[in-house]
């Protein structure tokens, strides 16, 4: 009787255990990216889901090049993924979608070194503005050298690169908390 028991329970547990595989790894409805052990170690997430790149996966996905002027005046051709693409990927709701409570969400962007960055989705939405926010991983054709990558956000039409966070390591889509209203005693 008591191995029909242990028996049981570990069924139980086997099977909730299956249960949390689509939490964790994503459903398969994604295209083609899981988690994985590659150097690079990129984590794009929101609330609706969370994905961690493989080589092949990142090299499927739709690229995109940029010319750039570097702080000390030379051209530069950066290439990568357009970061609306990315959110794309982990369901977050862009273009005609992108309005009402939506609008609240805001993607963080952080390094491996702690700089973090924050920008808001319509400024990353295509459908909002001609702005590109590039995560690109070359820059000249060649992949990015250890002070700035393996990823690098690259925004060519902003003065300042402030917002040109090198060795990215997260995106994260969040939501700005609603204000607790006030309670009068």
């Amino acid at each position: 009787m008591r191995r029909a028991s242990i028996r049981s329970k570990t069924i139980i547990l086997l099977v909730g255990l299956a249960g949390l595989i689509p939490a964790l790894y994503g459903s398969g409805d994604e295209p083609a990216v899981s988690p994985s052990e590659n150097a690079a170690g990129l984590k794009i997430s929101s609330p609706e889901r969370r994905v961690e790149f493989t080589n092949d996966a990142w090299e499927k996905l739709p690229r995109k090049s940029v010319m750039v002027n570097d702080r000390d005046g030379a051209v530069l051709e950066y290439a990568g993924i357009l970061v609306s693409e990315l959110l794309k990927l982990v369901g977050v709701e862009l273009g005609g979608a992108l309005r009402g409570p939506l609008l609240a969400r805001y993607a963080l962007v952080e390094a491996a070194d702690g700089y973090r960055v924050v920008f808001s989705l319509p400024e990353l939405d295509s459908d909002t503005t001609e702005r590109v926010v590039l995560l690109a991983d070359k820059c000249d054709g060649k992949p990015l050298d250890a002070n700035e990558g393996p990823f690098r956000i690259v925004i060519p039409d902003e003065k300042r690169h402030a917002r040109w966070v090198r060795r990215v390591t997260s995106i994260t889509v969040r939501e700005v908390p609603r204000p607790t209203a006030d309670k009068k005693e």
